[in-house]
């Protein structure tokens, strides 16, 4: 399978115009990430203006609707309409992959057992499954490094599987060099085929065991943290020795981290994984193709992060969806200057936290379209004029008084 980049050409400002279809870069010896802070640009600050001027028409007042008002006016001018259009096609992204990490006991599930958090989805029996199914919104499974034989899961869900797991990351690389890249082009092109498949928002979220620790490393080595600052207790929640044993191999993997700090794909090889790359990939090229996307968890915060850190104006087509309290993504939204949507507490991951806020988009987006707008003093219909203008002919001087 083709999985080579395909950045696009800039794209026009105002007024705005569908992206064209994709470049092909398949002839490249080597993926230049310098391309993409002048491929990204940010949703068009024309359309931003003319949805705020409109929602200061709105019968509601200003500030009545708090930031479903925010909302509205960053869905307007990432369509590159107003009014704004209705969130019709959006989808449920989770990346897959196993850590080596995982091994030294840092998660409470078994190391290599994230298969099984994939066939939970694909069973419909995962939270995220249940919830997207009553939402009707569909959910796609991408194995990019699942520790488990191909055959064991659908074919369409192995499609771009890179290696099986990934390395120990406080003793070795999680990927080589190709293997990263590989990885990374993988998330470009899903990007390019969600963009083509007329999805128009993304919830993207992972099913991985053991990724909460490389997201606590780039997290912490992109913020300038310690490990302690970063370190959570993960999805399904750690005691106090696995703690300090995930605290241990963030700081080994710091270490590790820090040389290649000024190259972001060998950050990514280095401690990331090929979900984590993938992720990444799949990110920057969503912000060329103009796709919104909504961040869940530590892992796609990280993954944000990264992705900023090579074109900085990517981050105004996302949107965080939740708050699940790992230190780690507080950190990255932090320094993403991204607020959280909901704060429910929710830990499940799998993009479910991120899939909850999809009402509130979608609110936001029906309200901005369809509250009634009131007329300004210069809007009176025409008829209505000419009949005042007619009334002012007729007027006559007054009789005078006997």
């Amino acid at each position: 399978m083709d999985v080579s980049a395909r950045p696009l050409p800039r794209l026009p400002g105002h007024p705005w115009t569908p992206p064209p279809p994709p470049v092909t870069f398949s002839h490249m010896s080597a993926l230049n990430l310098d391309d993409f802070a002048d491929l990204i640009e940010r949703p068009d600050g024309g359309v931003r203006r003319d949805a705020e001027e409109r929602r200061g028409r709105l019968a509601v007042p200003p500030g009545a609707l708090g930031r479903l008002d925010e909302l509205g006016e960053w869905l307007a001018a990432a369509q590159g309409s107003v009014p704004v259009k209705p969130v019709r096609q959006p989808k449920v992204l989770l990346f897959a992959g196993d850590h080596g990490v995982a091994g030294l006991g840092v998660s409470a599930r078994a190391a290599g057992s994230a298969s099984e958090l994939v066939r939970a989805v694909l069973d419909g029996a995962s939270p995220v499954a249940v919830l997207a199914r009553h939402a009707e919104v569909p959910v796609r499974v991408v194995d990019v490094a699942l520790d488990c034989d191909p055959e064991a899961l659908p074919a369409e869900v192995g499609g771009y599987r890179v290696r099986r797991g990934s390395g120990r990351i406080d003793i070795e690389d999680a990927l080589t060099a190709e293997e990263a890249e590989q990885a990374f082009r993988a998330g470009m092109a899903i990007a390019d085929e969600e963009a083509d498949a007329g999805t128009d928002l993304v919830v993207l979220g992972d099913l991985s065991v053991g990724g909460t620790t490389p997201a606590a490393v780039l997290v912490a080595a992109l913020c300038g943290t310690d490990a302690s600052v970063v370190t959570g207790r993960g999805g399904q929640p750690i005691d106090d020795l696995a703690w300090m044993r995930k605290c241990a191999a963030i700081r080994d993997a710091l270490r590790r981290a820090r040389p290649v700090l000024g190259d972001q794909l060998a950050l990514l090889q280095t401690v990331g994984g090929a979900d984590l790359a993938a992720i990444t990939g799949f990110l920057l090229q969503s912000a060329i193709r103009h796709t919104p996307v909504m961040l869940d968890g530590v892992v796609s915060a990280s993954c944000a992060l990264v992705a900023q850190r090579i074109a900085f104006r990517a981050p105004d087509w996302w949107l965080a969806g939740q708050t699940s309290g790992e230190p780690g993504q507080a950190k990255a939204f932090d320094r993403l200057a991204l607020e959280p949507l909901l704060a429910h507490g929710v830990t499940a991951g799998e993009g479910m936290g991120a899939l909850l806020a999809l009402p509130m988009v979608r609110a936001a987006a029906a309200l901005a379209a369809e509250l009634p707008v009131r007329e300004l003093p210069d809007e009176k219909p025409a008829d209505d004029e000419t009949a005042v203008t007619a009334n002012t002919d007729t007027n006559t001087d007054p009789e005078p008084l006997a």
